[in-house]
């Protein structure tokens, strides 16, 4: 069949098993193809690829609602939806995006990137259903990595109270990006081996209608057996004590266990849980063998190895790494040093310490909240936690950081790993809120490395900070590749770093913009233009002795932020100028405008925003005239 000539969804409803099947296989060939060249979401997608089919085939979207948790797994939906002709794109820059976008198409109802909100979405959808009288199925399709978010049981509660007619499908290949942890998976452990207990529920109700005389009487206490059987059968039978019909455990591979229990789904009152099993990376080899989380989202690979491809040079190590295995050296030499992580170890380059340190290393599953006051707990008996999470994540966990690390003024290390903008992975999961969140939280100290070096040093600071909690940002990617200090050494906390003198304007930046304003500063000086280059390292506290300094001179001064302007770094020079009553001091700012920036390069993305070498030009020379004319 020819994939990209699907329109719709519609062609599945007349095909044969045995049609759906070869559809399977070419659906996987296309996948595995056109992701080694965009790279992408290779392995949780092809083990949803029949289950996707199943769903398309037995209900009709958009008028039923497929609610993707997460969402990196919607690539079958997106190719059964008519995007097929679009994958040469994805994930680049004006592309096909790799999550669920809802200018897309019209069968993508919910937008996701972060874990666990499908079935709060669901039962929104639901209740607005029912409120208008219309007749659906709302169907959330989480992963049993995502079910261990406390959002995802906060809905559990509330949909089996209510008694909402929706279909939860739960898509259980064991992981979630590394290996899924937690008693929640332990019970879906359970469930795996448990059998189907709901049909033995329903034959026995049957019988027993059947027996002459007493019949009637046995089949009106025929619940209060059947619930005996939900004790005998499954172990544990969570989610009927939340009020769920729990149908499975579901070959989510075959194609008529699939429609079978659809067909049950359907017909059964209130909501329903259907437990499917499928293998992630599922007819891939290197993606199906894969126990690690390595083949969850890669970028360009081999076919016909399943090998990475790899750039011509070798690049530095990662950041991620380079503050992991910072944390890693320190923690030989102090025992306090605990690491957490919300199901990212893999990601946040923490396998080393897990190795050597096994008892210090704790990974709570996709939890953001938890893991922040799992870090101030430790913090309270004099232990030194490090908390590493994405800063997209850190965002679900902001009641946490301010209620009960930053009110408390503990000592927690928090690692902001994939600060500013990461690309592919889009508006969802840019890292560019962060300091706008943090910076006007009490007692906590935010600062930035200009490159690895500083990183290491950063790291050893925080780790040696006793007066509250300090939090570093990092971007995704690599290093620049700097030579390394041998010795590691504490930074003056709010102290900045003169990388270029100038007399005619200053630029303030740290982090990923920093060689673009030395760029811009070599480009003024050869026009005439003297321009002081500041590595503003610690977003806060600010170094208040040198904007001092700056503010007394009269230097026109340019604010440069890989992140909102709204409540950033440049507000916060601002915010200072006026209250120390600069009230003539000329304050530009460069950043990320008021809008979510969608996915692409990184570079792309950048130049679309004008944050770039040729604006900080353009910004300077403007601050610059306007001085000499003040003069």
């Amino acid at each position: 069949m020819d994939l990209l000539s699907i329109k719709d969804p519609s062609f599945l409803k007349g095909m044969s098993n045995q049609e759906l099947e070869v559809l399977s296989q070419e659906i996987r060939k296309f996948l595995i193809e056109k992701l080694s060249v965009t790279g992408g979401h290779i392995g949780p997608n092809l083990g949803v690829v029949e289950l996707t089919i199943a769903l398309h085939k037995c209900f009709d979207s958009p008028n039923d609602k497929f609610i993707w948790d997460v969402g990196h797994q919607s690539y079958v939906h997106k190719i059964l939806t008519g995007r097929a002709c679009d994958f040469d794109t994805l994930r680049q820059y004006k592309g096909l995006c790799g999550f669920p976008k809802r200018i897309e198409s019209e069968h993508d109802v919910w937008e996701t990137g972060h874990s666990s909100t499908s079935l709060s979405a669901a039962m929104g959808m639901a209740i607005a259903r029912d409120l208008k009288k219309e007749n659906s199925f709302v169907i959330p399709i989480i992963g049993d990595g995502a079910l261990t978010g406390g959002m995802a049981l906060e809905a559990l509660n509330h949909i089996g109270h209510e008694k909402k007619n929706m279909i939860v499908i739960l898509n259980d290949n064991e992981m979630s990006i590394a290996p899924n942890v937690g008693a929640i998976n332990n019970i879906l452990g359970q469930l795996r081996t448990a059998g189907k207990y709901q049909w033995v529920k329903d034959e026995l109700e049957l019988l027993l209608k059947k027996v002459p005389a007493v019949g009637g009487k046995l089949a009106a206490t025929a619940e209060r057996i059947k619930d005996s059987l939900k004790y005998l059968f499954v172990s544990g039978m969570f989610f009927e004590e939340m009020g769920f019909t729990y149908l499975g455990p579901v070959d989510g591979h075959d194609y008529e266990a699939l429609f079978e229990n659809f067909r049950y789904a359907r017909k059964t009152e209130g909501p329903v849980l259907l437990h499917v099993i499928t293998k992630k990376g599922k007819g891939f080899h290197p993606a199906e063998s894969d126990t690690t989380g390595t083949w969850h989202g890669t970028g360009p690979y081999k076919m016909d190895t399943g090998a990475f491809v790899k750039p011509a040079k070798t690049p530095p190590p990662a950041w991620s790494s380079l503050v992991s295995e910072t944390v890693r050296k320190l923690a030989r030499e102090d025992e306090r040093i605990v690491a957490i992580t919300p199901a990212m170890p893999v990601g946040s380059k923490l396998e080393g310490f897990a190795s050597e340190f096994p008892e210090r290393m704790y990974d709570v599953g996709i939890a953001e909240q938890h893991a922040a006051t799992v870090a101030a707990g430790l913090a309270t008996q004099k232990m030194k936690p490090f908390l590493a999470i994405y800063s997209t994540f850190l965002q679900r966990a902001y009641d946490q950081v301010v209620h009960d690390i930053c009110r408390q003024n503990l000592n927690v290390f928090i690692g902001i790993d994939r600060a500013g903008l990461v690309g592919a992975d889009g508006e969802t999961h840019q890292g560019v809120f962060d300091i706008a969140f943090l910076r006007h939280v009490p007692n906590i100290v935010l600062m930035m490395p200009k490159d690895e070096n500083e990183g290491q040093h950063m790291v050893y600071t925080a780790l040696n900070y006793d007066d509250g909690p300090i939090a570093m940002r990092f971007p995704r990617g690599n290093g620049l590749g700097v030579p390394m200090d041998e010795k590691f050494e504490s930074i003056p906390i709010g102290t900045w770093e003169i990388l270029k003198e100038g007399e005619d304007a200053a630029i303030l930046t740290f982090g990923t913009t920093i060689p673009m304003a030395l760029e811009a500063a070599d480009i003024l000086g050869k026009q005439g233009i003297s321009v002081k280059v500041v590595n503003a390292r610690f977003i806060k506290p600010l170094d208040e002795k040198m904007l001092n300094q700056l503010f007394f001179n009269n230097i026109p001064i340019l604010t440069i932020e890989e992140a909102v302007l709204q409540g950033g770094f440049g507000s916060s020079v601002l915010e200072y100028a006026h209250d120390k009553a600069y009230y003539h001091q000329a304050i530009d700012r460069m950043g990320i405008p008021d809008q979510f920036i969608e996915h692409g390069d990184v570079n792309s993305l950048l130049e679309e925003i004008g944050l770039t070498t040729s604006e900080v030009v353009n910004r300077i020379t403007i601050l610059a005239r306007k001085k000499q004319k003040r003069a």
